[in-house]
């Protein structure tokens, strides 16, 4: 055995510089940005947390308490109940029970109005693994179990309280992150696509193909992101279904984020069409999309990836800017913009704060992704200072 091979996986120390330690002259570039990458404290933290929300959003039916949209007009505002872990034994002891404490309804003098205020001497028993309606779980696998829930079906759960109507925060907050980050991963993939297909070709060939998509991308930078989307979402017919809705927003706000990249990618192939390794391509016989998507584009993959975790945010923003002035998606899908279309009114967040909750939800989903993309474009370039 070499040298060579008992040094080839030994990462580097936390601080230490990852191209200067000896076992960086043999490792690829993948490793070299991995070891870079953990280095990013923040960004580790952040990945996993944006893997957290992913997961709760892959298994949101399985991890709500309750559906997105079931109703209770003897629950409309709600507040938020808090889980306790022991109750009295009546002999001067406790036992260890999970449970939330039920509602009693009072009459405010000054508002006029019923208020809901804990009653200690309703106790609500709370279990994991309970059962529950029937339901899907990632839409094809039959189900009948929740994570938690009250054990008794029918007894009030509300962890993050309830709006207007009754429905449960926390279940509309877990199911709205399935289409808040998914609209944000579709639209970095149409970008994506876009961007590189539009930007390969205009770096490749120039001329007059690079000036039409230049100025096009000129065109389209120099509008108002906002009033732009504004403008294309309320074209969309009010009669069409959520799921056409869902993709037309997602191509909307996919319609400008993918002129940046195009113009990034632009100037690496202008840089790159030159090379030895594309004159090797082209004599071998290689077409130019080959070329292009085969050997060009991953040259610089990794700042791609970089590039698109940071573009996610964006996307996210969008989605509940336009949902929130009611112009993107709307009931009976579930996003954090149309959670948060519940806030508009000031009133009822005087009454009921917790219903800004899924902006809460957004802050965390948007930092975490920065933080996460801002720790991938440093490990991007694992021999930068």
């Amino acid at each position: 055995m070499t040298m060579s091979d008992t040094t080839q996986n030994l990462p580097p120390g936390d601080d230490s510089d990852v191209t200067a330690a000896p076992e960086s002259a043999y490792a690829s570039q993948w490793q070299l940005m991995w070891w870079r990458f953990k280095r990013h404290r923040l960004a580790v933290v952040s990945g996993l947390v944006v893997l957290a929300i992913y997961l709760v959003a892959l298994f949101a039916e399985f991890l709500a308490p309750l559906p997105p949209n079931q109703t209770s007009t003897r629950h409309t505002y709600a507040p938020p109940q808090s889980l306790g872990f022991f109750v009295p034994d009546g002999a001067g002891g406790s036992d260890f029970r999970l449970h939330v404490t039920g509602y009693k309804v009072e009459i405010d003098p000054v508002a006029i109005r019923r208020t809901f205020v804990p009653d200690e001497s309703k106790i609500v028993p709370v279990g994991f693994f309970v059962e529950s309606d029937p339901y899907l779980l990632l839409g094809f696998i039959p189900m009948q179990t929740k994570l938690i829930g009250p054990v008794n079906k029918g007894d009030p759960f509300y962890l993050l309280g309830a709006d207007r109507l009754g429905r449960d925060m926390l279940s509309r907050i877990v199911h709205g992150a399935r289409v808040s980050m998914s609209i944000g991963l579709v639209g970095v993939f149409v970008s994506l696509f876009v961007g590189v297909l539009l930007g390969g070709i205009s770096g490749y060939y120039g001329g007059l193909i690079d000036d039409v998509i230049q100025r096009t991308i000129e065109f389209l930078k120099a509008i108002p992101t906002i009033p732009l989307w504004m403008g294309l979402a309320a074209a969309i017919p009010q009669n069409w279904s959520p799921l056409t809705v869902y993709f037309l927003i997602t191509v909307l706000i996919s319609l400008i984020g993918w002129t940046s990249l195009a113009r990034e990618v632009r100037g690496r192939f202008l840089s790159m069409k030159t090379e030895d390794f594309v004159a090797a391509a082209k004599l071998d016989g290689a077409g130019e999309v080959r070329i292009i998507l085969r050997h060009m584009a991953p040259s610089f993959l990794s700042h791609i990836i970089a590039t698109l975790t940071l573009a996610i945010p964006t996307m996210i923003l969008a989605e509940t800017a336009l949902s929130f002035l009611g112009i993107g998606l709307r009931p009976p899908v579930v996003s954090w913009g149309v959670l948060l279309q519940e806030a508009q009114n000031v009133r009822a967040v005087a009454t009921a704060p917790w219903l800004l909750l899924p902006g809460l939800a957004v802050v965390i989903a948007v930092l975490s992704l920065n933080f996460l993309g801002d720790g991938m474009r440093d490990a991007a370039d694992p021999y930068a200072d």
